[in-house]
């Protein structure tokens, strides 16, 4: 593995989960394996989550951090191949990605959607073009269409708490939200569970379907109570419209979650992201109630992070 961008770079999703696990209970067991390699974390759009638990988990395996909010502090970069540089933007992506790379062994990258043109954020172009010239591998940190780190803490976290020998049903459940939202949690978090021992299930309003390569082993249900039944794991999100690309659904009030909606699961365990819009997107009794992971999942983020940078080290260098 050189680069981490989806669940399509885990060989063994089992064995990535064991090894996190291994690693929450002895954080520092590789602390030296960092030592003299330096990793660039870049910011095109705010962070909380994951910039600090991926800054620890390289502090933790014995590296260097280096991190640049390029939105704020760095140049405006061009994008297209063989532009004429005369208006806003001052350097090009060929250039600043080719000296980062000089200048980091691994590099960090979360560049958001603009949710103004589908191809172009369905295409990562920016992602993409870093991997290109910096020519070092690259860890996402939430892309145009993907959050993998999330999606491997979610897991990480599913597999905690499950200690039955079935199959737990899981509901990936769309949320009310005042903005448009980017698909890549929802896209990222259907990709690794379409990948998991679990029985997935998606519910939202129609016409608010995901990208059907994300979704292809999921069960849609347009009905959230009949989605909700029996369900163990209850994931709730908000996304804007894939299809009439970016668009705000404004008419889903009645998605929101409350601890009245959640007798209808099998007692489901409640997770999100974070960070989420209180009473909006989800309700106070849910988050701050016995049945949330909200907490736990954002704990783990820090040790799926330290999972990937250490298996990037042991294989690139």
């Amino acid at each position: 593995m050189k680069n981490f961008i989806s669940v399509n770079d885990v060989d063994n999703l089992d064995k990535w989960i064991d090894d996190a696990l291994h690693v929450k209970k002895d954080l520092y067991a590789f602390s030296s394996l960092g030592k003299n390699k330096t990793i660039g974390l870049i910011f095109m759009n705010p962070s909380l989550r994951t910039r600090l638990s991926t800054q620890k988990a390289a502090l933790n395996l014995g590296m260097q951090v280096m991190v640049m909010n390029i939105d704020k502090e760095g140049w405006a970069l061009e994008f297209e191949d063989g532009a004429v540089m005369n208006g806003a933007t001052v350097e090009h992506i060929k250039d600043a990605a080719a000296v980062m790379g000089q200048y980091c062994d691994i590099i960090g990258l979360r560049c958001f959607p603009s949710l103004k043109d589908r191809e172009e954020d369905y295409n990562e172009t920016v992602l993409n073009k870093f991997i290109q010239f910096c020519k070092v591998p690259v860890v996402s940190l939430e892309s145009a269409t993907l959050h993998p780190l999330q999606s491997f803490a979610d897991l990480i976290t599913i597999k905690e708490h499950w200690k039955e020998k079935r199959k737990p049903k899981v509901v990936l459940t769309w949320a009310p939200h005042i903005k448009a939202l980017p698909q890549a949690v929802a896209n990222s978090f259907s990709e690794w569970m379409c990948k998991a021992d679990v029985n997935f299930v998606i519910t939202h309003p129609e016409g608010l379907e995901l990208k059907e390569s994300f979704t292809q082993k999921a069960k849609i249900i347009y009905d959230q109570n009949e989605a909700l039944k029996d369900a163990d794991f209850v994931y709730v999100k908000n996304w804007s419209s894939y299809n009439d690309y970016g668009k705000v659904f404004s008419e889903g009030k009645n998605w929101l979650l409350n601890n009245e909606r959640i007798k209808i699961t099998n007692n489901a365990k409640v997770m999100h992201c974070l960070p989420v819009r209180r009473n909006v997107e989800l309700s106070d009794e849910l988050i701050d109630g016995a049945n949330s992971l909200i907490q736990q999942q954002a704990g783990n983020r820090l040790f799926a992070a330290q999972t990937v940078l250490k298996k990037i080290l042991e294989n690139n260098f």
